[in-house]
């Protein structure tokens, strides 16, 4: 299987490019972004490009992929609406929209979030729930991983500071907060293990929260 992987330097994207590279079914791995991810060579391959509203002069790298595991995001903390829906909405449907086009039929696996909702009060939930729906329509198996918490695993960390100190904290007493909420709770480890198998396989339903995801990784 040959994998296109967005926000690969990311928390998220850096536990699933773990994954994708220790698993023997993902034959190659095209990380795309702004920032070097690090030494490539083996089965991942790097395509810097700046301008994701833009893919034309690159198009020609991206076709003939099996699959799109789609982990770039931004918190919506001290963002306008505006730079918010940019991020999360246009840079998501423009990706999507040219693999559509260049593959249609593969898989594309986008990371949402928990209390995801187009109807929803609160800003965020409401543009990532247009982004859902937006990607259900296309011509592609699109399926929405919307975990709750995340628990960085293998030295994965993220790249807000607050965030690293919150994990700091927490890392220590995760096994019990896995055992107490198991429905709420997942980690990078079994998000990039859940998307490998439903990008070979399929799931059994579109929208996935933590308790499938953790299924899905087994």
């Amino acid at each position: 299987m040959r994998v296109i992987l967005f926000g690969a330097t990311g928390m998220v994207g850096r536990g699933v490019l773990r994954e994708c590279l220790a698993d023997d079914r993902v034959s190659e791995v095209l990380a795309v972004g702004r920032s070097p991810v690090g030494p490539v060579g083996g089965k991942l391959r790097e395509l810097r490009h700046d301008d994701l509203l833009d893919l034309a002069a690159v198009e020609g790298a991206l076709a003939g992929y099996d699959a799109c595991f789609f982990c770039l995001g931004v918190s919506s903390a001290g963002l306008s609406e505006q730079a918010y829906r940019l991020v999360t909405y246009d840079f998501t449907l423009s990706v999507a929209g040219t693999l559509a086009r260049l593959s249609p039929g593969s898989a594309f696996l986008y990371v949402s979030g928990a209390g995801t909702d187009a109807d929803g009060r609160a800003m965020w939930a409401r543009v990532k729930g247009e982004t859902e729906n937006a990607l259900l329509e296309l011509p592609l198996r699109a399926f929405m991983f919307r975990p709750g918490y995340i628990q960085p695993m293998y030295g994965v960390t993220s790249r807000t500071r607050l965030y690293r100190l919150a994990y700091v904290v927490t890392r220590p007493i995760f096994p019990l907060i896995n055992r107490l909420f198991p429905a709420m709770v997942t980690t990078t480890e079994r998000i990039g293990r859940a998307m490998i198998n439903v990008a070979e396989r399929g799931a059994p339903k579109r929208i996935l929260g933590p308790s499938d995801i953790n299924e899905l990784a087994r």
